[in-house]
């Protein structure tokens, strides 16, 4: 298979690992929470931050195809 027919480059599948990676590390923040039932800022507002930049990164990628 040639890569001219590869649906994602190289670039792309770079940038989804890095919001795959982003991701991952959003839900360890979340761990490191040690309020209890992880309410304190770790476990409600930066490690979910870090879980939704992680899936918008791949996403607007994506989206950016060039025909």
């Amino acid at each position: 298979m040639s890569q001219s027919n590869m649906p994602l480059g190289a670039k792309d599948i770079k940038i989804l690992l890095l919001g795959i990676g982003i991701m991952l590390v959003g839900f360890f923040v979340m761990t490191l929470d040690k309020e209890e039932f992880g309410f304190g800022f770790l476990g409600l507002t930066l490690g979910p931050i870090l879980v939704l930049v992680g899936i918008i990164i791949p996403v607007f990628s994506l989206f950016k195809w060039k025909r």
